[in-house]
Parts: structure tokens; sequence; C-alpha cells
């Protein structure tokens, strides 16, 4: 039994679920991240992951990277945490994030952008608390954003709106009490 079959043998005709399918996502994130994979071999696997139906179809995906059954990506990227406290960080580029992403700024300003980062799943959650300070974040072009948060003397203004169609579904929740929260989708390439 691998992880890619929790719930039966080694059957590669047995359905892939959504779960099978962000495990493999999360192993192709962490290889990319590391260098084991270029950013077009990521795209093509990572395509071929979210339109897989068997698990026959997810297993060849990983069989080339290290440690494919027990995918280390699939616990390190379940949270991640970045906070600011009376500082300023910027967090762009090439980074894994996490499936549930906390940003926080205390009397600081906390700037990420999404756009080259690596997304574990289909759907991220990013929870964003400002006190006093401001937090900036830029998401995907293609993606479609869901604003659960709130705000009491703040300014938060979410504009991601619904992207394509086929991006990531990215859910912000969270709230900002003095500071200022802005979310905005970022440029196609």
């Amino acid at each position: 039994m691998t992880s890619l079959t929790p719930y039966a043998g080694d059957d590669p005709a047995q359905r892939a679920s959504d779960l099978d399918r962000d495990r493999v996502a999360a192993v192709l994130g962490e290889a990319l991240a590391t260098g084991r994979l270029t950013s077009v071999e990521h795209a093509d696997r990572l395509d071929a992951t979210y339109s897989a139906v068997t698990i026959g179809d997810l297993a060849p995906l990983t069989r080339d990277l290290p440690d494919a059954a027990h995918p280390p990506a699939a616990l390190s990227t379940e949270r991640h945490r970045v906070s600011a406290v009376f500082s300023k960080i910027i967090r762009r580029g090439r980074w894994v994030a996490g499936r549930h992403t906390e940003l926080s700024s205390v009397f600081g300003a906390l700037i990420v952008d999404l756009s080259d980062a690596v997304l574990p799943g289909r759907e991220v959650t990013l929870e964003l608390n400002s006190f006093c300070g401001k937090l900036i974040v830029t998401v995907p072009a293609n993606a479609r954003v869901v604003d659960e948060g709130s705000a009491v003397f703040s300014k938060r203004s979410v504009t991601g709106g619904h992207g394509d169609g086929d991006g990531p579904l990215i859910r912000v929740t969270g709230n900002a009490r003095f500071g200022k929260i802005v979310v905005y989708r970022g440029t196609s390439r």
C-alpha cells in the first residue's frame, strides 16, 4: 500500500480521489521548489495530475522523484505562517505556500506575491490578520477569490473576483483591526 492508495491495494485501476491528486501536486511542488523539475515539466505534470482519473494515471508522475511513496511535502505544505511585527517583509518569487497560509502584520508591513508561488492544491486558504499594520497580497491572474473576512476601523479591499475558471480557488479569511488589507489579481504573462 502506498500513499496514493490509502484505502485499497495497489490496483492501478482504482479511481483517484481529490486527496490523491493533491498529494501528487504537493510532491511536484516540492520538486519544483528544490530544482528537480523545471517550470515547464512541473506545469505539464500538474495538468496531468488534475486530469488523472485512476491511481495508475498518477503513479508515473512522481515515480522519478525521491520518496514519492511518502511525500514529505504533503505535511510541510499543510500550514504556513509569515508574520511581520514592527517590520517589513516582502515574499515573492518561487516559494511553496501552505494549503492554509496565515499572514499577519502587527505595526508592520507584509507584502506577499503568490503569482509565482507553488500552490499545494486546487484550494488554498489565506488567513489575513492585520492589527495597525498593512498587508498586501497578489494572487495569480487565473485565481478565483472568495472573501470571507472582516474589518473594524480598517480598509479591506479584496478585488480578486472570479478568475478564468481553471485557476486555484483562494479563500480569504481573517480580519483587519485599525489596519489595511489589500488583495488583488496579478497580471497575466
